[in-house]
């Protein structure tokens, strides 16, 4: 059975504690002697460090250690350390920053975090106080922000998303891949950790900002438009692939009927966000901006805070089967409202150069098909959500 990283609770999850470091020898001592008052399953990476890293370490022959020849990145090596804590048998990994911010004093509150927990694949965030004096301004910005994109990319809300101090749940982590390789990887891994079905969570701990020891390698431009780049990738990808992909599951696992019941008719959402909901997808749905329907919906129901389930739904009203009526009879109020007297035959709707030929008449009608649905099926939508929450009130009720 592997060491865990507490002395004072007893427990059968095999956990070390991973410290990457980079020229930080003001602190790095420090930082490893705290660790070791809970464990000495420690794995300390050292990322190609220029300074005294390589003799402070010789102090420590009996922990394992990984050198890197020259500096590859925070993200290579945490990688490097997970790869090393699963050889060795390890399951959970916690890892710590070696500038000094951290307090090992805190590592049993991880571990007793996931004792507790009823889920064991849960990877925990150390959550940071940002409203204190000694925070850099910087920081506290660059977190607020990394926590709007990554409730947009995953649906979930945290209070830190940039903390070093974690757990990982590594054997649950293992087959995912990664690409990225500097600060941006603790991003990476935590998205798609969540996309992968990981509980992840804040819990508090303490900080320390000791500006005469600490030492920052974050790059402000470098690191943020790296930043930048992999979450714009992610928010493309959430929208036109995880949401869709997990509305689908959802229904594949429910089967329609009780996933219309339970995710339409008695979400907790009211009447009002339900109907709503409805009117945006087939608003969407019947706009000529095929391609961009589902990400869209998502987008705008994100925004708005609708339910993305009815919203993304009955945005496919646009199915294979529908399109050529819906063309049709965007034609037909096209040609109405212009007040034109095209004639165009049913078995004459293709996507060629037929259509490009009308496509002032089709624009117009389509948006007008996509408004004039929208005010039909909101009111109506809206009434038979209402029917059915006092039905289901009344059934609770008797």
């Amino acid at each position: 059975m592997k060491e865990t990283v507490t002395h004072n609770t007893s427990t059968t999850l095999p956990c070390c504690v991973i410290i990457p470091t980079y020229n930080n020898q003001k602190t790095l001592q420090k930082v490893i002697d705290g660790v070791l008052e809970h464990t000495k399953s420690i794995i300390i990476v050292n990322d190609g460090a220029t300074d005294d890293t390589s003799s402070i370490l010789k102090q420590y022959p009996d922990l394992q250690q990984i050198h890197f020849t020259k500096n590859k990145g925070k993200g290579q090596a945490l990688r490097a350390g997970f790869k090393e804590a699963l050889r060795l048998g390890y399951k959970y990994a916690i890892t710590i920053d070696s500038d000094g911010q951290h307090f090992p004093e805190d590592i049993p509150v991880f571990i007793d975090t996931l004792e507790k927990a009823e889920n064991k694949n849960l990877l925990l965030i150390g959550a940071r106080n940002m409203s204190q004096k000694s925070v850099p301004k910087k920081s506290s910005f660059g977190n607020k922000f990394s926590n709007f994109w990554y409730k947009l990319e995953t649906g979930i809300e945290l209070q830190d998303t940039q903390s070093g101090f974690r757990l990982y749940p590594i054997h649950q982590l293992k087959d995912l891949k990664f690409y990225t390789s500097k600060f941006e990887f603790e991003i990476e891994i935590i998205v798609k950790a969540a996309w992968k079905g990981t509980d992840v969570k804040n819990i508090p701990i303490n900080i320390l900002y000791d500006e005469t020891e600490r030492v920052s390698h974050f790059r402000p431009f470098k690191d943020f438009t790296r930043i930048s780049i992999l979450n714009t990738w992610f928010v493309i990808l959430t929208f036109l692939y995880i949401k869709p992909r997990n509305l689908f599951r959802k229904l594949k696992k429910k089967g329609l009927k009780r996933f219309l019941i339970e995710d339409f008719i008695s979400h907790n959402d009211s009447p009002r966000i339900k109907a709503l909901s409805l009117t945006l997808g087939v608003f969407i749905g019947l706009t000529p901006l095929w391609g961009l329907h589902s990400a869209l919906v998502i987008f705008l129901a994100v925004i708005f805070k609708l339910n993305k389930a009815i919203a993304f739904t009955f945005s496919n009203i646009s199915i294979p089967p529908f399109i050529p009526f819906i063309v049709f009879l965007s034609f037909v109020l096209g040609n109405f409202i212009l007040g034109q007297d095209e004639t165009f035959k049913l078995n004459d709707i293709t996507l060629d150069i037929e259509v490009l030929k009308h496509l002032k008449t089709y624009l117009i009608g389509s948006f007008s098909l996509a408004i004039l649905s929208a005010l039909i099926v909101g009111p109506l939508s809206y009434l038979l959500f209402s029917f059915f929450q006092k039905k289901n009130v009344t059934e609770v009720n008797v």
